[in-house]
């Protein structure tokens, strides 16, 4: 769904100009552990923005911002949402997936990055008319709980929004005893793989897709060697529910070898599938 207001256009400072040189004209930005990278020109777009304030900065006042070891100007807010504010930085208007659950926590980002016009856009109609019946910790309250979330309504839901399905898959394993399984040892899941149509990857995980191991690749096009950038199941599993799939189908192998000739513990192994599908 797209949600925009009335933009306006905004006029640069006079004294723009003479500060855009400050910075590179291709910024990298670590915002909460998440890479990007946009133009100088997206950053300073929205004059008194906090972003506005920060890369306005001459040379050396610009020094002092914080950096992390790669020597990327870092942001400590959510890497997630910041998606959307750049969003907005570029269009003047935000796209969110359809059932989006994050506003409350989106309209705080915005609130932090002096954005008022995307705070007016993402506060729902019944706040602007009647502040007094739902205050704004109430609505966050709402937006975020597990059991109540406030879907969009049907005019603002896509029409072209895409059908199909996606796959989640993860290997497992565990060494265990004879004795019992309070001694079993547990490995992390080392990788979640992601497999389906290469535009209905990239828009329910976005960012947090790596796609080293398959580059390139035509949105129409199906991969099976993507993987995810971070190693919670559940997080991979509200994504997908935030973008309208569930979970259809799963399936689950194991396979158990000896450690070694000695002992009698055993490395189990497991490999599974979840299939989420959308309509």
């Amino acid at each position: 769904m797209a949600l925009s207001g009335n933009c306006r256009t905004y006029s640069h400072p006079k004294d723009q100009g003479a500060v855009l040189h400050s910075f590179p004209e291709v910024v990298e930005l670590n915002v909460g552990g998440q890479v990007y990278f946009t133009r100088h020109a997206t950053l300073v777009s929205i004059p008194n923005s906090l972003l506005w304030k920060m890369f306005s900065l001459k040379k050396e006042v610009s020094n002092d911002l914080a950096r992390d070891t790669k020597g990327r100007y870092f942001i400590d807010r959510d890497g997630f949402l910041f998606r959307y504010i750049l969003d907005y930085l570029r269009d003047k208007q935000v796209v969110l997936p359809d059932h989006f659950p994050e506003k409350g926590r989106l309209k705080r980002e915005a609130e932090y990055f002096h954005l008022p016009e995307l705070v007016k856009i993402l506060t729902p109609d019944d706040v602007k008319h009647s502040p007094d019946d739902l205050s704004h910790s109430d609505y966050e309250e709402i937006s975020q709980g597990s059991d109540s979330r406030i879907c969009l309504p049907l005019s603002l839901v896509s029409s072209d929004r895409k059908w199909g399905f996606i796959t989640v898959g993860y290997r497992g394993s565990c060494t265990m005893g004879r004795e019992s399984q309070a001694d079993a040892k547990f490995r992390r899941v080392p990788r979640i793989l992601i497999c389906g149509r290469i535009a209905l990857a990239k828009e329910v995980f976005g960012e947090t897709l790596n796609e080293s191991r398959d580059p390139d690749r035509a949105p129409e096009r199906y991969t099976s060697r993507f993987y995810l950038k971070f190693k919670h199941l559940e997080r991979a599993f509200d994504m997908l529910s935030e973008c309208g799939f569930h979970m259809v189908a799963c399936n689950s192998s194991v396979t158990a070898s000896f450690v070694n000739q000695y002992t009698e513990d055993k490395i189990w192994s497991s490999y599974t599938e979840y299939v989420f599908y959308r309509k």
